[in-house]
């Protein structure tokens, strides 16, 4: 199955990927538009976001993101409206599920994972535990 026919099956979960079993991580439009605009603006048309779960935080995990150009033979690869994410396969098992999406409002600007694993998290919104 296809990640559009997923979504259109799963109204919450925006195309993105899925993996063979089954564990899919999406993204938005505005997540998508974002990434494209950054790269476009540090002139990296071949690189991509990788997004990361590494321990710490108050909660016990954070997410990390960070603009990428080497691929790795684990990634996991989400392309929509021209951006690129990279997740390795050990970020993957505590994404499943996810949507990454771009938030604007009056007082900020980040990218925010809707993460349906985390059982709570921090105020900041960087910081999960499972």
């Amino acid at each position: 199955m296809s990640a559009t026919h997923a979504a259109e099956n799963n109204a919450a979960v925006p195309p993105g990927a899925l993996t063979g079993d089954g564990r899919n991580v999406g993204l938005t439009a505005s997540a998508a538009d974002r990434i494209a605009f950054l790269l476009r603006e540090e002139g990296k048309p071949g690189a991509f976001l990788r997004i990361a779960v590494t321990g710490g935080g108050c909660s016990g995990f954070q997410y990390n993101f960070d603009f990428d150009e080497t691929p790795q033979d684990d990634d996991f690869v989400i392309e929509r409206d021209g951006a690129t994410v990279r997740i390795d396969s050990v970020s993957l098992d505590l994404l499943a599920g996810s949507v990454v999406d771009y938030v604007e409002d009056m007082m900020s600007a980040s990218f925010q994972v809707k993460n349906p694993n985390a059982t709570s998290s921090c105020g900041c919104g960087s910081s999960f535990a499972i």
